[in-house]
């Protein structure tokens, strides 16, 4: 709120200059247009700049200040070369503006390949504990519930930083008029009640948006590369496009996966059978972890706990799934009938 006053403070102050001073000899109100426009540039190149990384911004204050020494040293050769006058002014303007906005442009681009931690101790501060324990939290992250028992155990370090619009993401959620997503939005905000209360954990509410960006995922993405922070979710897709944009990701579902107790083939279990499997004469039942167990020949035993001999264990995005088969595989009705009758 203080930068909206700042803003309104120095685009009046700079109109009302150009009112009084009239440069070039203007009429006072086209001088005051001047300066409001003046002013308007100025606010949006603030604005532009907010948005960039720290990274970014050195590369393009080094990349423009490059490009300013080399607009200089062509500024020289032209003065030798070219008879003063018109002609050499605006050439001389003309190479200062190229060198400049290419330099500028360049820079920005080519920022996220500066390794500040080796400028020595005037970016301490991007090299401090506390900077890289920073972690974002995603909106599926805070919904799922699984991060507060995990911070309640002392396994995560550091700030967990929400930032607003993944606030507002949620209230909308919360707000919504399908039940199902009403209360999982209004199990996020709980949950991060519930996270905010512990004494133990330092929960931050940030205000950093981007305006220029729309989706959601990219805005959390340009957060923790401004951070320097790593991202907390258990959305795939998101995942996925934050290593695109070398953005380290915590996914709570890997870990629930990598927790999972390990399993042999061989191995002897019991399991309940609780539904019909897709493949013929299949049962699958459930590990108190969630991990689905499909056994071959139990199509008969649904509702029964039996004993089952591990045949393979197969790891997928979602999880694990473990295939086995019974011990002794129930006769069919059919076959104990031939039995008897002969």
């Amino acid at each position: 709120m203080d930068l909206i006053f700042i803003r309104i403070a120095f685009f009046l102050v700079l109109c009302l200059v150009c009112f009084v001073l009239r440069p070039f000899g203007l009429n006072p109100w086209l001088s005051a247009g001047l300066g409001a426009l003046a002013a308007c540039l100025v606010v949006f190149f603030e604005l532009r700049v907010r948005a960039l990384s720290l990274r970014k911004l050195f590369g393009a204050v080094i990349g423009s200040t490059l490009g300013i020494i080399g607009a200089f040293l062509i500024s020289l050769i032209l003065r030798s070369s070219i008879p003063p006058g018109p002609t050499q002014g605006v050439l001389q303007i003309f190479v200062l503006l190229l060198m400049g906005y290419v330099g500028l442009v360049i820079g920005t681009h080519k920022g996220d390949l500066l390794n500040l931690n080796a400028l020595g101790e005037l970016f301490a501060s991007e090299r401090s504990p506390g900077k890289r324990n920073v972690k974002v939290l995603d909106t599926s992250a805070i919904i799922d519930g699984r991060i507060a028992d995990m911070a309640e155990t002392g396994f995560l370090e550091g700030a967990l930083v929400v930032p607003e619009f993944i606030l507002r993401e949620l209230q909308m959620i919360a707000d919504s008029q399908e039940s199902s997503r009403r209360q999982r939005g209004r199990r996020g905000l709980d949950v991060l009640q519930r996270m905010q209360a512990n004494t133990q954990l330092t929960v931050q509410i940030v205000s950093d948006d981007y305006p220029n960006i729309r989706e959601v995922d990219l805005k959390l993405i340009e957060l923790a590369k401004t951070l320097e922070a790593k991202i907390l979710t258990n959305d795939f897709n998101l995942n996925k496009v934050a290593h695109l944009h070398n953005v380290s990701v915590l996914n709570i579902n890997d870990l629930a996966n990598s927790l999972k107790p390990v399993v042999l083939p061989g191995e002897k279990m019991q399991i309940v059978i609780l539904k019909e499997g897709k493949e013929y004469n299949q049962g699958v039942g459930y590990l108190d972890d969630g991990t689905m167990v499909v056994v071959d020949h139990a199509r008969r035993m649904i509702g029964r706990s039996v004993e089952i001999s591990v045949t393979s264990v197969l790891q997928t995005a979602s999880g694990k799934m473990i295939f086995g088969k019974l011990d002794e595989p129930p006769r069919l009705e059919g076959t104990r009938g031939i039995e008897l009758a002969h």
